[in-house]
C-alpha cells in the first residue's frame, strides 16, 4: 500500500501537467503518451551517461516542455486541430523515444538516481519516504497555484474560458495555448523521468494509454473535493493521482487480472464523468416533484 501511495504522488506531478490543457485550457491533449516516454528516456540515458540524476530530470521536463510546444505549434501556427495535433506529435515521439534510448528499454539497475539518499536511509518504501514526495508534490502544486494567479496564469485561464473575449483584450492566445501545452507536457516529462528512476528502467511502452490515467486523475480528485476553488482543485488533482493508484492497487489484491487494469480505468473514469450528471438530473427530478406536490396542495385548499 505504502508503494501504491509513493507511485500515486509521483502520478501527481503528470496530474497537474493534465489538469493545465485538460480543465484549464480545455484542450484535448493526447501527447501526454508519448511526452512521458520522452521524459523517461532522457533521464534513463542521462543518468547512464553520467548525469546527475537532479539535472536528469530537469533534461526530461525540458524533452517534454519541447513536445508539448511543437504540439501547440501545429495547432496555433499550423491550424491543425487540436485533438489530431497531439496524436500526430505522440505517434512522431514513438520513433524518437526509440532513437533516443537506442532501443526498447533503458534499464538503471546499479545507478544513483533522484531517489538513492532516499533508499539508502531506508525511507523510501515508509511512510516517512511517502511525507518527503507529499511535501514536494505539494510545493509544486503551489507553485501551479501561484502560477495561475499571476498576469500570465490569469490570462491563461481567461484562454481556456473565452479565447475570443481574451483575445480582444490583446492577448496572444497561440502564445497562451503553446505555453501551456508546453508547460503541461513538461511536467508531464518530468513525471516520466522520475517514474524510470522509481522503477528502475525505462521503456518505450511506459506511456501508452497514460492519458486515460491522467484523466482518471483529475475528475476523481474533483468529484471528490470539488474544483470551485483553484487551490482546491489543483490540490484535487494530486488526491485524485493516489486514489487511482489506490484503487488499482486494491483491484490487484482482489485478484483481477493486471490485463483489465485499462478497462478498469476507463470505467472509472465514465463513472466520474456520470456520477455529476446523475445528481443534477436527480435534483431536477427532485425540484420538480417538490413543485408538483406544492402545486397539488395549493389546489385542494383551494
Amino acid at each position: 500500500m505504502i508503494g501504491a501511495v509513493e507511485v500515486g504522488l509521483i502520478y501527481g506531478v503528470m496530474a497537474l501537467g493534465v489538469y493545465l490543457t485538460f480543465r484549464v485550457l480545455n484542450f484535448p491533449d493526447l501527447t501526454v503518451d508519448g511526452s512521458f516516454t520522452t521524459g523517461a528516456a532522457t533521464a534513463a540515458v542521462a543518468i547512464i551517461a553520467g548525469w546527475n540524476p537532479v539535472l536528469a530530470t530537469l533534461a526530461g521536463f525540458v524533452t517534454g516542455f519541447l513536445a508539448g510546444t511543437v504540439t501547440g505549434l501545429l495547432h496555433t501556427k499550423g491550424k491543425i486541430d487540436g485533438l489530431l495535433a497531439g496524436i500526430l506529435t505522440m505517434i512522431a515521439l514513438w520513433s524518437i523515444n526509440l532513437r533516443i534510448m537506442d532501443g526498447a528499454n533503458v534499464p538503471l539497475l546499479r545507478r544513483d538516481t533522484a531517489f538513492t539518499p532516499l533508499r539508502d536511509a531506508g525511507i523510501l518504501g515508509t511512510w516517512g519516504g511517502v511525507a518527503v514526495l507529499a511535501l514536494a508534490v505539494v510545493l509544486l502544486g503551489l507553485v501551479v497555484v501561484w502560477f495561475l494567479t499571476t498576469d500570465l496564469g490569469l490570462s491563461i485561464r481567461a484562454t481556456g474560458d473565452n479565447g475570443p473575449m481574451i483575445s480582444s483584450f490583446g492577448v496572444s492566445t497561440d502564445f497562451t495555448k503553446t505555453l501551456t501545452l508546453a508547460l503541461s507536457n513538461g511536467f508531464v516529462g518530468m513525471c516520466g523521468a522520475l517514474i524510470a528512476q522509481y522503477q528502475g528502467f525505462a521503456d518505450i511502452s511506459m506511456g501508452i494509454g497514460l492519458i486515460l490515467v491522467g484523466l482518471a486523475s483529475v475528475i476523481l480528485g474533483q468529484a471528490i473535493l470539488g474544483q470551485r476553488r483553484l487551490l482546491l482543485a489543483v490540490f484535487a488533482v494530486i488526491v485524485g493521482a493516489v486514489l487511482y493508484r489506490l484503487i488499482i492497487f486494491a483491484a490487484l489484491r482482489v485478484g483481477l487480472d493486471p490485463n483489465d487494469m485499462k478497462a478498469i480505468t476507463a470505467l472509472l473514469v465514465v463513472i466520474a464523468l456520470l456520477v455529476p450528471r446523475w445528481k443534477a438530473v436527480g435534483g431536477r427530478v427532485g425540484r420538480r416533484s417538490t413543485a408538483t406536490s406544492v402545486a397539488a396542495t395549493s389546489a385542494k385548499e383551494a
